[in-house]
């Protein structure tokens, strides 16, 4: 991609005062020297993941929003109970809402198998009502405090792949070999605290014995996100890297209700020069939250952002792209649930050549999706205006 020297140069001027407006309450933690790998479809995620549950000689923490007793669903669970017959220590988190459809009985063979189970936030009348909004809705696996896999694939056919056509979800998902991890390790002892009640000795986190066989190219920034923040870290962590943006953001998430702060955050940067690209749903699991997203269309779109719909699957990806090098992937959405009342979890990632593959994948999309026109989207009918502005009333709680 062709640089802009006069853009680069203000770059980090951009970055320094947003940092100051935001005051964040402690910096992030940049690892360096780590080995990134992309999975840009659903089958090479879940070959690679049951790859490293069967090589996996002492630990596995997995934390998942949804896991399915479907065939993938139960092809991970064999290669969990397999995992401990081999002595290995496996700890799995799951959101109790996310995984209500599921049935009981895929559970009670995980923990026959010796699978240690933690429901998260499982109803509780002590808690009132505030238990039903708290999601944790991260999507993780840490083999042996050395490998990690991210993304927002969770665990079921419509991920993995074997369902066709426009059941199928389009995703994203990497994995990391370095010192991030670490870090990823003891963001899940936290949830295992935090859902407990009580104290849970912390773990010992184990060290690659050869730093130089696991050491790459990639810088890696974890976020965090949770209710019990006093401010949102992702939606800080996605501002920062807007306002960072000299030549081209690329932007891809199924669930958009950005708030105000973003959308400000989007036509900033397209006033000052930047490309910025949205690839959304044409079709959607939660209608309601498509119906929401297309209401702030009209600003970015006389904004000078452009916006496509992907229709060929349900997208389910949630990634940004700055500048083709810096990407922000992970779990959470451009919308406000991410933003304050989901556990989530994302990632930065800092590398030209990872930068490049999403890059790639992202326009290959935008090519065969439909780009919105203000003209058109300007002749959508009254009712469907009506319908935006009471869904409007409630965007909060979506």
């Amino acid at each position: 991609m062709k640089k802009n020297p006069f853009k680069q140069k203000k770059r980090l001027t951009r970055i320094l005062r947003l940092l100051r407006r935001l005051r964040p309450a402690e910096l992030p933690v940049t690892y360096r020297h780590n080995n990134v790998q992309l999975f840009p479809e659903g089958s090479l995620f879940f070959d690679a993941l049951l790859s490293a549950i069967s090589s996996a000689r002492h630990s596995i923490f997995l934390e998942y929003y949804t896991i399915k007793d479907d065939q993938t669903g139960r092809e991970v669970a064999a290669a969990l109970a397999a995992a401990v017959r081999r002595g290995v220590k496996v700890q799995l988190i799951y959101d109790y809402i996310g995984c209500v459809d599921t049935t009981y009985s895929y559970f009670k063979n995980l923990a026959f198998h010796g699978v240690d189970l933690l429901p998260f936030n499982k109803p509780s009348f002590r808690r009132g009502i505030y238990w039903f909004d708290k999601r944790d809705h991260r999507k993780m696996t840490i083999i042996d405090d050395q490998l990690a896999f991210l993304g927002g694939f969770n665990i079921g056919d419509e991920y993995s792949g074997r369902v066709e056509g426009h059941r199928r979800f389009r995703d994203l998902g990497l994995s990391i070999r370095g010192d991030a991890v670490s870090e990823l390790a003891a963001i899940f002892n936290a949830t295992r605290r935090l859902e407990h009640n009580g104290p849970v000795r912390p773990r010992r986190i184990r060290k690659p014995r050869s730093l130089l066989k696991y050491s790459g190219r990639a810088s890696v920034v974890i976020i965090s996100g949770g209710p019990r923040q006093r401010r949102s870290y992702i939606r800080e962590a996605f501002q920062v890297n807007i306002a960072s943006a000299a030549e081209e953001i690329l932007i891809a998430t199924p669930y958009f209700v950005p708030g105000p702060r973003i959308i400000r955050s989007l036509l900033r940067a397209a006033r000052r020069g930047v490309r910025v690209r949205l690839l959304l749903p044409a079709r959607s699991d939660v209608k309601l939250v498509l119906l929401l997203g297309r209401s702030s269309y009209s600003t970015l779109l006389k904004g000078g952002v452009e916006i496509y719909e992907l229709n060929r699957e349900i997208l389910h990806a949630k990634v940004m792209l700055i500048d083709g090098e810096r990407s922000v992937i992970g779990s959470a959405n451009l919308d406000q649930r991410s933003f304050h009342r989901n556990y989530e979890i994302n990632c930065v990632v800092d590398n030209i050549d990872f930068g490049g593959q999403i890059r790639e994948l992202l326009l290959h999309e935008i090519s065969c999706s439909q780009k919105v026109r203000l003209a058109e989207h300007e002749r959508r009918g009254l009712l469907t205006r009506a319908m935006e502005r009471v869904v409007r009333l409630f965007a909060w709680f979506l």
